[in-house]
C-alpha cells in the first residue's frame, strides 16, 4: 500500500520576464531555502531531490542539471532531473510523490528554476520540437498549433474571440490580486478583442508571459506530518496520460478526439479523482494549465468542472470567477506568469495555498479540496493532481 504523501514545505519567486541580480542556480537555493524553512527543516533532513528543469537550449548550460547540485545541497543524495515541457513542474511533483508514496524516502525536497528571458526568443527554440519531414508543411509553432485546436473548438461548439476574452480579462483580474504574478494589471474585454493578432484567434492578451523565476515543495511521509506543520497540505490524487506526437494523427478516425477537446486530459484527471475518492462536483478551487485563453476553454470542460460545451455560457456568468462557484485560476494562472519549468509546480503550490487558506487576497472562501494540471509537449503530456485539506477517509494510521 502506498503511503500518504503531504506538502509540509513551498515556496515561489516573483516572477518576472528577467532577473539582473542573479544566476539560475541562485533562484534554485532562494526557494528552496524558503520551502525548508516553511517545514523547520535543513537541507541535510532531505534525502533526495527531484529537479524541474527546462531542455537545455532554453537554460543556456548542456547538463544544466549538474549546475544546481550544489545549489540544492543534493552532493550524496540522490537527484532526479525531470523535463515534459510545460508539464515539468508537475511531473517532477509526481516523481517526488513517488518517492515518498513507495516507502524508499521519509523527505523530499521537490525544486526547479526558470530563466527563460535569458533564451532570447524562447519560441524560436520551441519551433523546433516538431518532425522536420512528415509535418514540414504546417508552420506549427506552439502557438499556431493551439490556434488550430481553438478554431476546431469554435466550429464544435459556437465559441468566439469574445469568449477567449473573458478567460484573459478573469485571469489578468485574478492575477493583480497575486503577488507573485508577472503580469499584475487588468484588461477590458475591448482591450483584449482590439490587441494584436498572433495566430488566429490568439491575440496578444490571450497570451501568457516569458517568465523566469524558482519553485520549491517539501514533501514528507503522512505519519510524519506534525514533525513539519500544523497545516499541511496532502496530495490525494494524481492522474497522467500522454497523446500522439503527429499533430495530424489528433485527428480523423483513429483519433481520440476531433482536436476541439484534450481527451488525454480528462483520462489524467478521472485518474486523479479515482484516486482520490473524489468527483469534479467536489472540487472547490481548479489551477488549470492554460497558456492561452482557448486551452481554458476546453481545459474546464476536460476537467469535468461543467458539462461540454456549457463553458462559454458559465465564463458569461462569473461561474469559473473568483467569487464564483468554482474558481479557475484565482492566481491569474499561466496567462500571468509561465516560468516554463516550474509553471506545473506553481499550480501545486497554489492549491496547497488554497486548501491552507493561506492565499492571501486571492484566497477561495471555503476551499478544502483543489485541482492542479499541467501540460507539456506540444500538448502532449498531461498530469492532475488532487491537493487536499485532509488526507482522506482512506488514510489511517499511515496507511492509505
Amino acid at each position: 500500500m502506498a503511503s500518504p504523501v503531504a506538502i509540509v514545505g513551498l515556496a515561489q519567486t516573483e516572477f518576472k520576464h528577467y532577473y539582473t541580480d542573479t544566476i539560475l542556480p541562485d533562484l534554485v537555493r532562494r526557494a528552496a531555502v524558503a520551502a525548508l524553512a516553511e517545514a523547520h527543516l535543513h537541507f541535510t533532513d532531505i534525502d533526495a531531490v527531484v529537479c524541474a528543469m527546462a531542455p537545455d537550449a532554453l537554460i543556456g548550460v548542456m547538463h544544466a542539471e549538474r549546475w544546481v547540485v550544489d545549489a540544492a545541497a543534493a552532493v550524496g543524495k540522490p537527484l532526479l532531473r525531470v523535463n515534459t515541457g510545460g508539464a515539468t513542474g508537475l511531473s517532477a511533483l509526481q516523481a517526488g510523490y513517488q518517492h515518498v508514496a513507495s516507502g524508499l524516502f521519509e523527505t523530499v525536497l521537490v525544486i526547479g528554476a526558470e530563466r527563460v528571458g535569458e533564451s532570447g526568443d524562447a519560441q524560436t527554440l520551441l519551433n523546433k520540437i516538431w518532425d522536420p519531414v512528415y509535418e514540414r508543411r504546417l508552420p506549427l509553432n506552439t502557438i499556431t498549433m493551439l490556434a488550430m485546436q481553438a478554431v476546431r473548438f469554435f466550429e464544435k461548439y459556437g465559441a468566439t474571440e469574445v469568449d477567449m476574452a473573458r478567460v484573459a480579462v478573469k485571469n489578468r483580474r485574478n492575477g493583480t490580486r497575486n503577488q507573485y504574478a508577472h503580469l499584475r494589471n487588468e484588461v477590458t474585454l475591448e482591450e483584449v478583442l482590439q490587441s494584436r493578432m498572433v495566430s488566429y484567434p490568439i491575440k496578444l492578451y490571450d497570451a501568457c508571459p516569458q517568465s523566469s523565476g524558482a519553485a520549491a515543495v517539501v514533501l514528507s511521509r503522512g505519519e510524519l506530518v506534525e514533525r513539519y506543520t500544523d497545516r499541511p497540505a496532502w496530495i490525494r490524487g494524481l492522474g497522467c496520460s500522454t497523446g500522439t506526437y503527429w499533430m495530424g494523427d489528433r485527428v480523423g478516425p483513429k483519433a481520440l478526439s476531433d482536436y476541439a477537446e484534450a481527451p488525454a486530459m480528462q483520462i489524467a484527471v478521472e485518474a486523479a479523482y479515482a484516486q482520490a475518492g473524489v468527483t469534479a462536483a467536489d472540487i472547490d478551487v481548479a489551477e488549470l494549465y492554460a497558456p492561452f485563453s482557448c486551452v481554458e476553454l476546453h481545459a474546464i470542460e476536460d476537467a469535468g468542472l461543467c458539462e461540454r460545451g456549457s463553458v462559454t455560457a458559465r465564463l458569461a456568468d462569473g461561474y469559473f470567477d473568483l467569487g464564483g462557484a468554482i474558481p479557475v485560476n484565482p492566481s491569474g494562472g499561466v496567462m500571468c506568469a509561465n516560468p516554463i519549468a516550474v509553471t506545473g509546480l506553481v499550480r501545486a503550490i497554489e492549491c496547497a495555498l488554497q486548501v491552507t487558506n493561506r492565499a492571501g487576497e486571492h484566497q477561495v472562501k471555503s476551499a478544502n479540496l483543489g485541482l492542479a494540471t499541467s501540460i507539456g509537449g506540444a500538448h502532449q503530456f498531461f498530469t492532475a493532481m488532487v491537493i487536499g485539506s485532509e488526507p482522506g477517509a482512506r488514510y489511517q494510521k499511515g496507511v492509505l
